[in-house]
């Protein structure tokens, strides 16, 4: 807390903040000038709240208007999300209204050399291998997208599951197959963590590299960086069970919690900012 007449403490810079942190069935509060989670039962605990880079409000959650205020004044996030982050319904204010960050991101990807040289980086994360050289973006789109088709085809040898192809239809959610209900599923949990991170992050979630033109292209460029190795193995895996009959739950809801474990066991969150910032560092400008 400030002291009166003076100016409100400098938040603590973004790179030397912890990651996200959970909070489930507790009351967020201010008490004696703290920060603090209570539960049920009085248990009170305190939250470092400027030294986070967001909070993440689960289910049973719930927070004050002042929690809220000394949330902003500290340029901390809040996102409002479902178990595990896997769903983000709302957030606050992104990067502690800071603009460095999003003028940072805007010029690499306005510049047509820095942003080849981001998608690139993004390309040898995501396949662990050098991008084929004098390949425009298109192309390497193209590339990345052969690539997901034969791991998905792979995955679903793995797993005993009949595959035809990648297909949805958003606004008729049941007439797609099994394994892609779980896929639409898996994914939409990671896009929701991802869009956290980068929110708290203070970039701006629609302006992308590989994928542009849509509100999320940044968060499903970030996004894919780990998708092939965490949650589409679990939608084939769960995709498999149900051919088999051995899920007592709807395939999308056992997808969301086995999502939401690999994330908390796999530490994911904290790993998605530093990312973040090595893949645009691959884009740096003169």
């Amino acid at each position: 807390m400030s002291l009166p007449g003076l100016p409100p403490p400098r938040p603590i810079p973004l790179k030397d903040r912890a990651s996200l942190v959970f909070v489930e069935r507790a009351q967020l509060d201010v008490q004696d000038g703290a920060f603090v989670a209570v539960n049920a039962d009085g248990t009170r605990t305190q939250i470092p709240v400027g030294g986070l880079a967001g909070l993440m409000l689960e289910p049973g959650a719930r927070i004050s208007h002042a929690a809220v205020a000394l949330a902003a004044r500290t340029g901390t996030l809040i996102t409002w999300v479902g178990e595990g982050g896997v769903r983000l319904y709302s957030a606050g204010q992104p990067g502690g209204a800071r603009a460095d960050k999003l003028l940072w991101q805007a010029a690499i990807a306005l510049d047509p050399a820095a942003r080849l040289r981001v998608v690139r980086r993004m390309y040898e994360m995501r396949f662990d291998e050098a991008a084929p050289e004098r390949r425009s973006i298109d192309q390497l789109r193209g590339i990345e997208g052969a690539k997901v088709r034969r791991a998905y085809e792979l995955l679903a040898q793995a797993h005993g599951v009949r595959w035809t192809r990648r297909s949805y239809d958003v606004a008729n959610w049941e007439a797609g197959d099994v394994p892609n209900r779980c896929l639409s599923a898996a994914t939409a949990c990671l896009h929701g963590l991802t869009e956290a991170a980068v929110l708290a992050a203070g970039y701006a979630p629609a302006i992308g590299f590989l994928h542009t033109g849509k509100p999320l292209s940044f968060v499903y460029d970030i996004a894919d960086l780990w998708k092939l190795e965490t949650v589409v193995p679990e939608a084939f895996r769960v995709a498999g069970l149900a051919e088999k009959g051995k899920l007592d739950m709807s395939p999308e809801r056992s997808v969301r919690l086995a999502c939401r474990d690999a994330f908390r066991r796999t530490g994911l969150l904290s790993k998605i900012i530093p990312r973040i910032e090595e893949v645009l560092s691959a884009g740096q400008l003169p």
